[in-house]
């Protein structure tokens, strides 16, 4: 039976450990850190605070419904969900907070509170954004993106036209909504997909369907539960995986990924999926002539943004906080192009503050609340302590006044994370945190290629080839790399047969 080499141990690679091992192969797992889970690993600290270092929100359950069930299981199996209400708090200029109801129709109401009119049309929205939710999640991102060919379907040209590839995110809200508050509402999730709104294909409405009609759900114990659940399944399944592992080279023979050097030395497998950074894996791993890409590729593509994170334990409650809050009291499309046009520290940043604690009192200890803190920023910026701090405070300062109550002095666990620290731990290009955007140009058979054209047996997956970033979708794109590399060892199999 073959044996396989997994490097990273994220959603992506998690994701092709079960199903690769499932499917009877010889699978190992290589993760430089001390713990699996890649950006979502955890941080436990001695006081009894337990912090999700990555992705909070726990969007599109149907697709880990659907992976669980791949393997006998299902999501209950392994964690409890809860459906959040509100599903977020916004915060606009003022103060002025909307919370956002997790019930569709109360949502409607909401609208048309604000904008006469905008209750029908967001029902409108809807409908387009189900659509587009269903196509998308049930016949698009399961693709490998290697063909055009891929998308010849005939149901699928049919609904190229309702799925909006080639049509503006910005201008698609614009038709439904002219209230700065439901477009800034609207806007939101694109600013994690990685480009601007004017920049971003309408087809990402799906993204409000998902939000907005799906709900905001919250794994109990955080979404190290998630990780935990899938290396449960790996194991069960007969995956091994090594910690402290760091993979320093892939070797070619024959054009063909014969072996990876681990911690200087050599493991011999019959084929590799990198789910480490692609761009690490292609610039450090690879011999030139093997690599997909070079440097002037990686250097004109358009990167989703870095953050700057806070991790804070606070000795007391804070009544006015609820679990998911948006600050969007300064101008979202001037942060935007400070992201992605100019390459600067925000000048008025939004930000996002996570409270967890709201919602699982396993995460602080009792009386305390658990919070992070997350400032999207331009990926590649020049990061030290002293703009890590400038920045914390002009947050916290505003968090203060927003719930009206001193925070400063009552927190008794502050941790930061930012551009160096996505370098170091997760070899991340230019240090971002979110793969490549979701452009037009970056969008399925646009992205980096989820097979080597150099190497038969090395595949790539994860937030920087296909479907793209996003927890999600990081699990689909293990399978896709896992369905690619079988098909590979079948065909070996009866080419071997037939010799």
């Amino acid at each position: 039976m073959p044996t396989i080499a997994i490097i990273g141990s994220g959603f992506s690679g998690l994701s092709a450990a079960c199903y690769l091992s499932q499917a009877g192969h010889r699978v190992h797992v290589f993760e430089k850190n001390n713990s699996v889970g890649g950006r979502a690993r955890q941080l436990k600290t001695a006081a009894g605070y337990l912090f999700d270092m990555g992705p909070s929100w726990y969007w599109m359950p149907d697709v880990f419904e659907r992976f669980f069930s791949d393997f006998g299981y299902k999501v209950s199996d392994f964690y409890e969900l809860n459906l959040l209400n509100p599903s977020f708090d916004v915060v606009f200029e003022e103060g002025d907070k909307m919370s956002v109801p997790e019930n569709f129709e109360v949502l409607c109401n909401l609208f048309e509170s604000i904008e006469t009119g905008s209750a029908v049309q967001l029902k409108k929205f809807m409908k387009e954004a189900a659509y587009k939710y269903k196509t998308g999640i049930e016949n698009l991102v399961y693709k490998p993106g290697l063909s055009i060919a891929e998308f010849a379907d005939l149901n699928l040209i049919k609904g190229a036209f309702r799925l909006q590839v080639f049509s503006s995110f910005s201008k698609h809200v614009r038709k439904y909504f002219s209230h700065p508050k439901l477009i800034a509402l609207m806007e939101f999730p694109v600013l994690f997909l990685g480009a601007m709104p004017q920049d971003t294909p309408a087809l990402y409405s799906l993204m409000n369907y998902a939000g907005l009609k799906l709900g905001t759900w919250y794994p109990q114990g955080g979404f190290g539960k998630v990780i935990e659940a899938m290396k449960n399944v790996a194991e069960k399944n007969g995956t091994h995986f090594h910690l402290n592992a760091t993979v320093e080279k892939i070797e070619i023979e024959n054009n063909q990924a014969k072996n990876i050097v681990v911690n200087g030395e050599r493991f011999n497998c019959d084929a590799v999926i990198a789910s480490a950074d692609y761009h690490h894996v292609e610039s450090k791993l690879l011999p030139k002539e093997f690599r997909n890409y070079d440097e002037n590729y990686w250097g004109e593509k358009t990167f989703a943004p870095s953050s700057l994170i806070y991790f804070l334990g606070i000795n007391k409650k804070i009544s006015a906080l609820n679990h998911h809050t948006l600050f969007f009291d300064e101008d979202l499309n001037q942060h935007s192009i400070e992201i992605y046009k100019q390459t600067k520290w925000p000048s008025k940043p939004l930000f996002y503050v996570c409270c967890p604690s709201k919602t699982d009192d396993e995460v602080a200890p009792q009386g305390h609340e658990n919070i992070f803190l997350l400032m999207p920023i331009a990926p590649g910026l020049k990061d030290s302590e002293e703009m890590r701090e400038k920045y914390f405070q002009l947050m916290i300062s505003r968090l203060e006044k927003q719930v009206n109550e001193n925070i400063s002095n009552h927190i008794d666990f502050k941790k930061s994370y930012c551009v160096n620290d996505f370098i170091s731990d997760y070899n991340s290009y230019k240090g971002n945190a979110y793969g490549l955007a979701n452009t037009l140009m970056q969008t399925a058979i646009f992205k980096p290629k989820i097979i080597n054209k150099k190497v038969e047996n090395l595949f790539y997956t994860g937030q920087l080839t296909v479907p793209g970033p996003g927890v999600p979708p990081s699990i689909i794109s293990g399978k896709i790399a896992a369905e690619q590399l079988l098909k590979y060892l079948n065909k070996t199999e009866d080419e071997v047969v037939i010799r």
